[in-house]
């Protein structure tokens, strides 16, 4: 008996043992998933950096700039954008991390593919040189914030809210009640600074007069081909007349080879986890009240 249990015991061990091990090389996996594909080789490559769908954080973007600013094999940078834009913070981070990019001696080309407005359009401002098609919607220099006001809802199924606060303005922005009349003026105040940063972004990456911006750099879209014109883009064409421009401003001859992370997908050890909402875009917050340069 004593050596049947000794049996069941090492039997449970290995098991648990082997369950770990699993567990380890699944995740390793699902780290390795961020690795780069594309040409491998000593030579020098052009590396690129999808911007997709709404900026809701900076970090993953950040960390591969910061990657490819340090590879040495890495002259030059496309960012291939196709995003409407997202949250202020975010946005102004991406740019200055692609300002310290380009301070290291890297060459960046931002892409535009179907959408780059507001801020997609931004953190474009600061690369060498903006590629967009010509039916790209791009443009939507503006500032918006918005929350939803449920207040005839919870009237309506007998909801109220006792609120203790330390100022008149410490629940601004609440779902509960109607903004009143200084929270509207307040909020515009910080709408109005958020938007000038937007402009002199503008003035300063693009050269065009304040006076010239500000005739339409009213939240409005362009086509890519009227972007032109406004000189809010450099050239006309597609990703891979970017890289093509990357390649030359990088002193790449030929062809240039690239490089791009693979795109990560959930792994087994993000079920155990539980970090799934990254996955899906699942923004806990996309009801509070936001700073916003995005095209809606």
């Amino acid at each position: 008996m004593t050596k049947g249990k000794d049996l069941v015991i090492g039997i449970i061990i290995v098991a648990s043992f082997m369950f770990l091990l699993l567990i380890l090389i699944v995740g390793m996996w699902g780290l390795y998933g961020g690795a780069d594909v594309g040409v491998r080789g000593w030579g020098k490559k052009v590396a690129i950096i999808d911007v997709h769908g709404v900026i809701s954080t900076s970090s993953d973007v950040i960390r591969q700039l910061k990657k490819y600013s340090r590879d040495s094999s890495v002259p030059a940078i496309v960012l291939h954008i196709n995003s409407p834009g997202g949250l202020v913070a975010p946005a102004q981070e991406i740019y200055e991390e692609i300002n310290k990019a380009r301070d290291r001696g890297k060459k960046v080309i931002a892409s535009f593919s179907s959408v780059a407005a507001s801020g997609g359009y931004y953190i474009a401002c600061a690369s060498d040189t903006i590629v967009s098609n010509p039916g790209t919607l791009t443009g939507s220099i503006g500032v918006i914030f918005e929350f939803p006001v449920a207040e005839k809802l919870f009237k309506k199924i007998g909801l109220e809210f006792e609120v203790v606060k330390s100022g008149e303005l410490k629940d601004m922005g609440t779902y509960s009640r109607r903004m009143t009349k200084k929270e509207r003026e307040l909020l515009q105040e910080l709408i109005n600074d958020t938007y000038d940063q937007f402009v002199e972004v503008l003035v300063e990456e693009r050269g065009i007069p304040k006076d010239k911006v500000l005739e339409f750099a009213d939240g409005r879209v362009f086509t890519g081909r009227q972007a032109k014109e406004l000189k809010l883009v450099d050239v006309l064409g597609n990703l891979e007349d970017a890289i093509e421009i990357a390649g030359e401003m990088g002193g790449i001859e030929g062809t240039p080879d690239t490089i791009r992370e693979k795109k990560r997908k959930p792994t087994f050890f993000d079920l155990l986890t539980q970090k799934l909402d990254g996955w899906f875009n699942l923004d806990q917050t996309q009801f509070m009240p936001q700073l916003q340069y995005i095209y809606k």
